[in-house]
């Protein structure tokens, strides 16, 4: 059988002048080995890697495995990468694995735009999201506030929070929206709040903020 996801591999490769050493690190993969072994057709890589090889050539999956021969879709609709759960509790490291896609209008790309999906994880969000719910965030560094977004916190841990800022004492507070009580009649989920200092120093940056909910039965 030909091989043809390797020739294309190894096509849009050469394309962009990487050798297999630069397209690995591009990937996170730990050995060029794997590139070797995808060209050759000795292995199938991942839906995972498929998908970083897709956005690394600009070129659609189907493109990769021989479906179509034209590189980029026809399709008004373009694909998004579902990451790995973002707790809606308190924070928590983000797990970096792609768990799904989802399909957006090729249009919200306009302008440069970008996204990506996270799964939410947890209940402090509810009622308007739900846990195991799948939400659409547009990739900014700053939003209004009252909007819901993903915040990043020391670096790595991520909470998905209502985003509230105080101009005037230059804080942000990170608002659940369920407003359960435990049996001592105090709130569950408690806002955490950030001094101008705190947003430098952990640091608390935006990341993403929410553009759809996907929700399935």
């Amino acid at each position: 059988m030909e091989n043809i996801l390797g020739k294309r591999i190894e096509l849009e490769r050469t394309r962009l002048g990487l050798n297999q050493i630069e397209l690995a690190r591009k990937l996170n993969l730990s050995s060029s080995a794997s590139i070797s072994q995808y060209e050759s057709g000795d292995r199938m890589p991942s839906d995972d890697i498929k998908l970083k090889m897709a956005e690394i050539f600009d070129c659609s999956v189907d493109y990769l495995l021989g479906k179509t021969n034209s590189r980029k879709s026809t399709s008004s609709s373009a694909v998004v990468l579902v990451y790995g759960t973002i707790p809606a509790g308190i924070p928590m490291e983000m797990i970096e694995n792609i768990l799904d896609t989802e399909e957006i209008d090729a249009n919200m790309l306009k302008g440069g735009k970008e996204y990506f999906g996270l799964k939410v994880n947890g209940n402090s969000m509810y009622p308007d999201y739900l846990d195991g719910d799948t939400i659409i965030l547009e990739k900014v560094d700053d939003c209004e506030s009252g909007q819901d977004c993903v915040v990043m916190v020391n670096g790595n841990d991520g909470t998905f929070k209502k985003v509230i800022k105080d101009e005037v004492k230059q804080t942000v507070k990170l608002q659940p929206i369920n407003t359960a009580l435990d049996n001592d009649g105090n709130f569950l989920y408690e806002p955490i709040t950030f001094t101008k200092e705190q947003i430098e120093k952990l640091p608390v940056r935006i990341i993403g903020k929410v553009v759809e909910l996907r929700r399935k039965k």
